[in-house]
């Protein structure tokens, strides 16, 4: 068992598992992308929240602190209020109250002097304790963090308000309000916990709804299969759906199928009574006249039996030689243009040369000049000898061929006239064996192939062979694609 063979045996072969994996495959894959978008979405809309609220924080300190009120410590955000020349923070709220307990001041207080406007947010450096043992998941004493600022001059405010604030007149305040990644984070994780369980359920629930809608689905096709596989030479056929255009196709494919089968059947078991038939006949015959002739050898006529014996025989060939010939014809292929034949020239030679020219019969053949068509010259002479033969046997003074050349196409007509064929039996009598009234019946030599061999040959190339509507006799009528002049280039 090679690798391909292995790989097919572990990928399943239930249509319905694998649809349920590829439309599970194919959520999946939606999912991750749609769970990655929703990750880093939720991570930049907690961002922007968390800095907005520091920012809020941020401006409401600000407006206590211009007011000279010191901040209360108690604060969900960290925050802390520095001045210059201030060993101690003016004020100090949140983890860095609580981290920093001994500490006089965390973050560094600013300059005298004036400094550039920072950008917001900016950097800071958060000291380590190591006194300290955080329980706050949102502590973050040590490392650099994010951090809300503003400043604030003294010489703005009141005496009343420095002194309430326990700075300076010259003294210059900052006020630091801590951006917390960890609320982000948090944010975060929190959608990612519920992310995963979700998706799960609806790469389950998605895999089980295909699973149930191709098994339901599925319903009519494994009917069609059961009752196809039930289905005998009877004329039982598929039931057609009500609903599913699909489905309804197939099942009308397989009674198209079935159907086709079934003609096919009949006319194989029909074509093998008829030749058994007239295979029958000539045996028949030729067995009676032996067995008389030796059951009574002194009074017989053995030069009549042999006659008879050697036209029996004649007929066996001939009946023989058209069953092969239809054999191969029903398994070969169109013939392949590889030759221009002048169906005017074959016409002409066949009339000079076949048997019946000389008897009490007139053939002729009227043509405007040189008409090629592609094509086996071989089977070209067949054919229209089969179309002579069959007009010969039926015709009561005259049987005439006219060949004419049209812009795409060689028109060969054969036109006898003799009784003629009824209209409704127009196409039946290209059917094999197939047997008309008494007038023109096979039983004046024909094998009741002719017809039939002569029509396969016009459609192996490319052409139709039909009965051409006449008030006096049969008209065959011979339509095969004009190909150019050899000699002169033009068709």
């Amino acid at each position: 068992m090679n690798a391909t063979e292995r790989q097919r045996r572990r990928w399943p072969r239930s249509t319905r598992v694998r649809a349920a994996l590829a439309a599970a495959s194919a959520v999946a894959v939606i999912l991750v992308g749609t769970g990655w978008w929703v990750h880093h979405d939720v991570r930049r809309q907690s961002t922007h929240i968390v800095e907005e609220q520091a920012r809020a924080q941020r401006d409401y300190l600000c407006d206590q602190v211009s007011r000279g009120v010191v901040p209360s410590s108690e604060s969900a955000v960290p925050f802390e209020v520095v001045a210059t020349d201030r060993r101690t923070s003016v004020a100090r709220g949140g983890f860095l109250a609580t981290s920093y307990p001994e500490t006089s001041h965390v973050l560094p207080a600013p300059s005298k002097s004036g400094e550039p406007p920072w950008k917001m947010p900016v950097t800071v450096h958060l000291p380590v304790n190591r006194n300290h043992s955080a329980k706050d998941s949102l502590s973050a004493a040590g490392g650099t963090q994010q951090a809300m600022t503003c400043d604030i001059d003294a010489a703005e405010l009141s005496g009343d308000k420095a002194a309430a604030l326990g700075v300076t007149a010259d003294a210059r305040l900052r006020v630091y309000v801590m951006v917390l990644p960890q609320a982000t984070e948090l944010l975060t994780e929190a959608a990612d916990r519920r992310l995963w369980p979700a998706g799960l359920v609806i790469l389950v629930l998605v895999a089980a709804i295909t699973y149930l809608a191709v098994r339901i689905a599925l319903r009519p096709v494994e009917a069609i299969r059961v009752l196809t596989a039930s289905v005998t030479a009877s004329d039982e056929r598929v039931i057609v759906p009500a609903s599913g255009r699909e489905i309804a196709a197939l099942a009308t494919t397989i009674n198209s199928t079935l159907q086709r089968l079934d003609n096919a059947a009949l006319q194989q078991r029909r074509f093998v009574a008829d030749a058994a038939h007239e295979l029958r006949s000539p045996l028949t015959t030729l067995l009676a006249s032996l067995e008389v002739a030796l059951a009574y050898p002194e009074r017989a006529d053995w030069p009549a039996t042999a006659t008879t014996a050697a036209r029996q025989t004649r007929r066996l060939q001939a009946l023989a030689e058209d069953l092969l010939l239809l054999a191969r014809l029903d398994t070969r292929t169109p013939t392949t243009a590889t030759e221009p034949v002048d169906l005017t020239a074959l016409a002409t030679r066949l009339t000079d040369h076949h048997p019946l020219a000389d008897g009490p019969l007139t053939l002729s053949c009227d043509s405007t000049g040189p008409a090629f068509a592609h094509g086996n010259p071989d089977e070209y002479e067949r054919l229209l000898r089969n179309l002579v033969d069959n007009a010969a046997r039926h015709a009561a003074h005259r049987v005439q061929i006219t060949v004419r050349g049209e812009k795409d196409h060689v028109v060969l007509t054969v036109h006898d006239d003799g009784p003629g064929i009824p209209p409704e039996d127009a196409e039946r009598v290209f059917e094999r064996f197939v047997r008309l009234d008494d007038a023109r019946s096979r039983d004046q030599g024909g094998t009741g192939l002719g017809l039939a061999i002569a029509r396969d040959l016009a459609h192996r190339h490319g052409g139709t062979l039909t009965l051409a509507p006449r008030t006096l006799g049969a008209c065959f009528e011979l339509r095969v694609p004009r190909a150019p002049d050899p000699d002169s280039g033009v068709g």
